[in-house]
């Protein structure tokens, strides 16, 4: 059986040609002329210094920016200065933060021992975010997962520096669960201990007892977020998919984490009952059911844990649904060979689920292992070639010849979905710009003053066309969770190509 790619046996020779023409399609158009995967890998990190919220640190390289937010949470009676701005917009929305720092700590365990000179960005990266999730974690039963109200915030075009919106503060609590946030929080803080606990260990100490309490918290107080803040959280990160799988979630990095055998216990108690098995094809902030199997299956590969075989048949299924040309493929890939999910911002679904792919190999090399699917079975080496068309996608290869990422490449998005950016700078314009003046730079079929470096934008549609215009916004807005796992994808490709 050959070792550096797809295998398959002699007597499906359709079969045969349908996958060998699809990854004719994937891999081999258009032909890639070579990127510096490094210099990529230093952006895509930077772009996190632009979305910072709160009191800027003395190193910041983006220097457009200003302090933003100072007087967060100071309507009920708390700090919640700092974190991240999600996207374009000048929310703090507690859910996605969490998971693009439970994703950029798991970038840092995996690679980060490759990431070279990156590895200390990296790093600050996630400790912005520990930072501000350990304020919104103080007070014992109770979670903030919100600052901003997304109608006064959205209905305005301005600078987070310029802002006079509502800044509500949401939490969530015993009467008004969250255990999906709450879950998601626990994870992002467990795993950032393991990044720290070498680096930090006072910190990491504290991250993990935190985890551990929140995550309790979660538990004992069941319930979707959604359900109790639908008017504050809905339509924009509405839980669709249910808080089971966060548990798992925060079990699983509470289980990596600690070692403590509590965790592995309530993971197998609760493989079931909290559908482990369902949706197995999808990865991102609202759904982790992907994630869990291939994190919980690096012990199964690696001889450690035969009582989690089951969710290393789910990561292996998962593998196969998102293989192109297979007969069951769950994913749509679009002529030029990208990953495309129906809703919007697609390119999070890319990085997502190409973190998968590239992690799940790294696994199944150190056990000398490949996938099942059906009659054929997919080599780890043919899924680091999947991950790596998809991140080379995004950097130009592909039918525009237009890099998805601000700043890299000759040619890139000019007109990104995003007020920092396409606002004069405070340096530029020291007056305010208010909330309805800002309306003709949203407008202006000019490029944004501000270059957001590194910025991955919500990409092409499925026919691989894309306008470079702020009112598109699926298409034009970053998000900090399609960066946060890119940094994981760039970082591997850096040392190794």
């Amino acid at each position: 059986m050959a070792r550096n790619g797809l295998c398959f046996p002699g007597n499906v020779p359709a079969f045969r040609a349908t996958i060998v023409l699809s990854l004719l399609l994937l891999l081999l158009h258009p032909i890639s002329a070579g990127h510096d995967y490094h210099d990529a890998l230093r952006k895509s990190i930077l772009f996190f210094e632009g979305q910072r919220s709160g009191k800027l640190p003395p190193d910041q390289r983006l220097k457009w920016r200003r302090d933003s937010a100072l007087h967060d949470g100071s309507t009920a009676g708390v700090d919640l200065s700092g974190g991240y701005y999600d996207a374009g917009d000048n929310i703090k929305f507690g859910f996605p933060m969490a998971f693009t720092t439970t994703l950029l700590a798991w970038s840092i365990i995996d690679f980060g021992r490759i990431m070279g000179t990156e590895q200390r960005n990296a790093v600050k990266s996630v400790r912005w975010g520990t930072d501000y999730l350990l304020k919104a974690t103080a007070v014992p039963g109770v979670v903030f997962v919100q600052v901003g109200d997304p109608y006064s915030d959205h209905n305005c075009w301005e600078r987070p520096e310029d802002m006079d919106t509502r800044r509500t503060v949401y939490k969530i609590d015993r009467n008004n669960p969250g255990s999906d946030v709450a879950g998601e929080t626990a994870a992002a803080l467990a795993a950032a201990s393991i990044v720290f606990r070498s680096r930090d260990p006072a910190y990491s100490r504290l991250l993990l007892n935190r985890a551990v309490r929140v995550f309790e918290f979660a538990d004992t107080h069941r319930g979707a977020y959604s359900s109790s803040l639908r008017n504050a959280v809905c339509p924009f990160y509405c839980d669709v998919n249910g808080f089971q799988d966060e548990l798992l979630w925060g079990a699983a990095w509470l289980h990596k984490a600690s070692r403590r055998r509590q965790y592995r216990e309530y993971i197998v108690r609760n493989e079931v009952v909290l559908r482990a098995g369902d949706t197995i094809n999808e990865f991102g902030w609202d759904n982790k059911h992907a994630g869990i199997n291939v994190l919980i299956s690096k012990e199964v590969l690696m001889g450690k844990a035969d009582y989690f075989e089951s969710f290393k048949q789910n990561a292996d299924a998962f593998i196969c649904s998102v293989l192109p040309g297979l007969t069951h493929t769950q994913v749509q890939y679009s002529p030029g060979g990208l990953i495309f999910k129906p809703g919007g911002s697609n390119m999070q679904h890319v990085t997502s689920l190409s973190f998968l792919l590239l992690t799940y190999s790294n696994y199944l090399s150190h056990a000398n292992k490949n996938v099942p699917c059906g009659m054929s079975s997919a080599s780890p080496a043919f899924l680091k070639q999947l991950a790596k068309r998809q991140v080379d996608y995004i950097l130009g290869d592909n039918p525009l010849r237009m890099s998805y990422m601000v700043g890299y490449g000759p040619r890139y998005p000019q007109r990104i979905h995003h007020r920092g950016s396409s606002l004069p700078s405070v340096q530029a314009h020291p007056a305010r710009i208010g909330c309805k003046a800002g309306s003709r730079y949203f407008l202006s079929p000019n490029p944004n003053p501000n270059l957001l470096v590194g910025a991955v934008v919500g990409g092409p549609n499925s026919s691989d066309a894309f306008p470079d215009s702020r009112p598109y916004f699926q298409e034009s807005e970053p998000t900090t969770y399609i960066n946060a796992p890119l940094v994981g994808l760039l970082s591997y490709f850096a040392a190794h190509y």
